[in-house]
């Protein structure tokens, strides 16, 4: 299927058996902002609890990928199957559901779309929406299997600063890339890590929203040059999968995620 869909699609397709509709909303991004329409849901979405549920709990640093079974059961608990076509969407428009989107790849499953201007793009165009409740789903069959060619690890980031064989992309905000800004998380430096360029997320996005496929080009040829193989990187593996998820939209070449990203890299490599 399509890489993202439109909230026209969704209500059109709201009845579809196999369609799952996952709400991915976190109660406040890195920077502390929160959403308007947090007691809100589209109906039939299920909750996709990121940080609870999808999150390797024993790891250090926040949002870290979580082991295969983990997903796996969790996924299993939501009635999720092999054969699940899903529809994932957040309530700030466009900023934890793509790093569902990328979840859902990483273990194999690649039947998903994120929906383009999420909650706020739905509610504004008047779309129905209804209050959160606690719901248990019959169990799904849904299996795991990790593509691990999709991940970079610090070892392979480190070696790259000097082989550069992938560009490293950092999505992190132009202050906190450049050191002229504060990074949120307590007793984490800004800084960069080297020879890595910056396109700072919302950079991509517009009242929500992907911006068109030929404004995409445009801002990826600026920082890209050459290179057919990009790493994304951000403060901890979620919004970098912002860009992930439009370089794919725009551009045939090979992408990896820095899971650890710049809080790993600040932790290990700077102290």
């Amino acid at each position: 299927m399509n890489k993202i869909v439109s909230i026209e699609w969704l209500y059109s397709n709201l009845d579809n058996k196999n369609l799952i509709i996952l709400d991915a909303s976190l109660t406040k991004t890195a920077s502390g902002k929160g959403s308007d329409f947090a007691d809100k849901i589209i109906p039939n979405a299920r909750r996709f609890k990121i940080k609870e549920k999808f999150t390797n709990q024993s790891s250090i640093f926040p949002n870290t990928v979580p082991s295969a079974k983990q997903f796996e059961d969790e996924c299993q608990k939501l009635g999720i199957n092999k054969n699940s076509q899903i529809i994932v969407y957040d309530n700030i428009g466009i900023y934890s559901s793509p790093r569902v989107w990328w979840l859902f790849n990483y273990m194999g499953h690649q039947n998903i779309a994120v929906l383009n201007g999420g909650l706020p793009h739905w509610i504004a165009n008047q779309y129905p929406t209804v209050t959160i409740e606690k719901v248990e789903y019959s169990p799904g069959n849904f299996t795991s299997k990790i593509q691990a060619i999709k991940l970079k690890s610090i070892d392979e980031i480190r070696q790259n600063i000097k082989k550069q064989e992938f560009l490293l992309i950092d999505a992190r905000s132009e202050g906190r890339f450049n050191n002229t800004a504060k990074d949120p998380r307590e007793n984490i430096p800004s800084g960069s890590i080297p020879n890595s360029v910056n396109i700072p997320f919302q950079n991509i996005l517009k009242n929500g929203k992907f911006k068109s496929s030929e404004e995409l080009k445009d801002i990826f040829s600026k920082s890209l040059g050459h290179h057919n193989k990009l790493a994304f990187t951000c403060g901890s593996g979620l919004t970098a999968c912002i860009l992930l998820l439009a370089s794919e939209l725009t551009q045939k070449k090979e992408f990896y995620l820095y899971d650890g990203s710049w809080t790993e890299w600040a932790e290990l490599q700077l102290k």
